[in-house]
């Protein structure tokens, strides 16, 4: 189920500073889609926002440093690859 699978790429995120570090520096959309999916995630930004409107505010914030929002997991639009 990808709702498991958004869920699961939020908890990464979290937890593991090396990956949020190397899907957040990415270049590019394109490429962030492509290093998120080769980690084993598949889920859509629906999906993705879903998961994340279950979480509490200061869950949110601390993702990754405080990256969450639109798109996988970030505010910042350099960051966010699955915009739309």
């Amino acid at each position: 189920m990808v709702i498991i699978s958004a869920k699961s790429f939020i908890e990464r995120m979290k937890t593991d500073e090396e990956f949020a570090k190397k899907v957040t520096s990415c270049k590019d959309v394109e490429a962030r889609m492509k290093c998120v999916k080769d980690e084993g995630f598949d889920f859509t930004k629906e999906e993705l926002e879903l998961v994340k409107a279950e979480l509490s505010d200061e869950d949110v914030k601390n993702l990754a440093g405080g990256l969450s929002g639109n798109g996988y997991n970030c505010t910042q639009e350099s960051h966010c690859h699955n915009r739309g």
